[in-house]
């Protein structure tokens, strides 16, 4: 298992959340962190859909003009074609 490298930072709260927080044994730092990486995540994903969005329309007119091409073997679970 590895270890992240931490980094100190200055952060600007509010201080009635700040002290809440403190009041309830919450670790600001690791609520802050688990928040960050989770926007992180969040900005690369609309980032990555935005820098794709092109292709996607390409594709979605390909299939509008020919159907998809597994069109006859598709179905949903439970469906003819569905075994295991």
């Amino acid at each position: 298992m590895t270890t992240a490298t931490k980094r100190k930072t200055s952060l600007t709260l509010d201080s009635a959340a700040l002290e809440a927080a403190r009041a309830l044994d919450i670790n600001v730092s690791a609520v802050a962190e688990a928040a960050l990486i989770q926007a992180v995540a969040e900005a690369r994903r609309k980032n990555w859909l935005a820098e794709n969005a092109a292709a996607f329309a390409a594709q979605s007119d390909w299939h509008d003009r020919n159907g998809h091409p597994l069109a006859d073997i598709m179905t949903a679970p439970g469906g003819p074609s569905w075994t295991r």
